[in-house]
């Protein structure tokens, strides 16, 4: 009997690749068959492959991205002052106001933007009520930037106006410097859109009461090291985008005895130890800063396809990539969260994806670090299997690993970082983000929790885009 008559002759076990049309048929004739789901690299897209046929295995590309994740990886953040956004932001004046996300025009902008920056207004003296506001915008009286072309960030709305206080991180390592809020807590804040007196005053109450108080514990230390606390918190249960137990109460250890060592009467003593104590999302506006200071380190490097920025503002989501320009912004409309929600509300009733807080996923914490906090699905929904899953898949499409940002669920595996445009494209597996969902409605506030992920056409615009930058060898030697 020849082989092949051998092989007729015993039961079939069918791998069947693409189309289930197959698959269908075969199981109608009782014949076990398994589905592998396959599609061309970019979707077919012609001029996606050949983008990718150029700079996969390119020399140039390769050695640019091993520098601009090393600069990354080597970053050391520390938080070294707090002062007012206008003292310390670069390019910052009296009549800028600087939100999240990509660049937006007013009239473009979703309600929770729109409403948080009347808001900063009113704080700032600008407008005593939103209709004065919106006339002094309309007049064109007030310039509006991305938080993140002016070396900072800002969750949600992320709006921050000249006399709001920042937080200064430093990496030590590179020397630039990053900015972000104070976090104001839960309930009706300006981050989601809210302006009532009872958010103006917490403003006012972080800008004179607080900022000044941190900054004198600030100035007995040598600045607090934000890499070791992320760190650590990592072992402890955070990812440190929308878990920060452990990360505010490593922090808060930190600066507590500081506090205690300056000349505060106290009462405010206790007020101020009180509001970390109390929001156990204070460090968010410290991760987030920290995680900004080493991507924009690993910036501007040639040939490099690492993504350095993840950022949406409410209407679209926005990459950079570091070999590609400082104000180079690839968008597509941002997606719908999926997760779950607050009791009374429904899909219906969110905004689009919205903050810059995905400079954490970017980093390679956040989403990418789920798999080690496992009581994070309790919040953005799913089980404890995926999201050790989603740390697992990301490693399909991202240059590294960092070791410094350890996850104890994959057996210390470091987390993965260093999206790469090119991964994500050949695989069509999108960065996972896990984040909060906004009302839509300005003022009404956070209304759950889920998964995201970008629309995939930002990174073939960003694939497109750098093989016409770097030409048809894509930079081979």
């Amino acid at each position: 009997m020849s082989t092949i008559d051998e092989l007729f002759n015993q039961s079939l076990h069918v791998v069947n690749i693409g189309t289930s049309k197959f698959k269908e048929d075969l199981d109608r004739q009782g014949v076990e068959t398994i589905q592998v789901d396959w599609q061309p690299p970019a979707g077919g897209n012609l001029e996606l492959i050949k983008a990718l046929d150029l700079l996969q295995d390119n020399e140039k590309v390769e050695r640019a991205n091993k520098e601009a994740i090393k600069r990354i990886k080597d970053a050391h953040p520390f938080l070294i002052d707090i002062d007012l956004a206008v003292n310390v932001i670069p390019d910052m004046h009296n009549k800028k106001i600087l939100h999240s996300g990509p660049p937006i025009a007013w009239e473009n902008m979703a309600g929770p933007m729109q409403g948080a920056i009347i808001g900063a207004m009113i704080f700032e003296g600008m407008a005593t009520n939103e209709e004065e506001a919106r006339a002094m915008i309309d007049a064109g009286e007030i310039e509006f930037g991305p938080c993140n072309e002016h070396s900072a960030v800002g969750p949600m709305a992320g709006i921050v106006s000249p006399t709001m206080p920042v937080h200064v991180i430093e990496n030590r390592t590179h020397g630039n410097k990053a900015y972000c809020s104070v976090n104001e807590g839960l309930g009706k804040v300006l981050r989601f859109g809210a302006f009532s007196d009872e958010v103006i005053d917490r403003l006012k109450w972080l800008r004179d009461v607080f900022a000044p108080a941190l900054k004198k514990a600030l100035a007995l230390t040598d600045g607090i090291d934000l890499k070791s606390i992320t760190a650590q918190a990592l072992h402890m249960g955070d990812e440190c985008h929308n878990r920060n137990k452990a990360s505010t109460s490593l922090f808060y250890r930190e600066i507590g005895d500081y506090f205690l060592q300056t000349d505060l009467d106290t009462c405010a003593l206790r007020e101020v130890l009180r509001f970390i104590q109390n929001n156990e999302h204070y460090f968010l506006n410290l991760s987030m800063p920290a995680c900004k200071s080493a991507l924009d380190a690993g910036h501007g490097v040639p040939y490099s396809t690492v993504v350095t920025t993840m950022a949406r503002n409410g209407v679209e989501f926005g990459i950079r990539i570091s070999g590609l320009g400082e104000k180079e912004w690839f968008t597509a409309p941002a997606n719908f969260i999926k997760g779950l929600f607050f009791p009374g509300y429904s899909e219906d009733d969110a905004t689009r994806d919205l903050g810059d807080s995905a400079i954490t996923e970017t980093m390679g914490i956040g989403g990418f670090a789920m798999g080690g906090s496992p009581a994070i699905v309790q919040f953005v929904g799913g089980e404890v299997d995926d999201a050790i899953q989603y740390s697992e898949q990301m490693f399909d499409i991202t240059v590294s690993e960092n070791s410094n940002y350890s996850i104890p669920t994959l057996n210390f595996r470091g987390s993965a970082f260093g999206i790469d445009i090119r991964k994500v494209i050949e695989t069509g597996i999108l960065p996972v983000i896990n984040t909060g969902m906004a009302h839509k409605v300005a003022g009404i506030g956070q209304i759950g929790a889920g998964i995201v992920h970008p629309p995939k056409e930002c990174f073939e615009k960003a694939l497109v885009r750098f093989h016409n930058v770097y030409g048809e060898d894509g930079g081979n030697e």
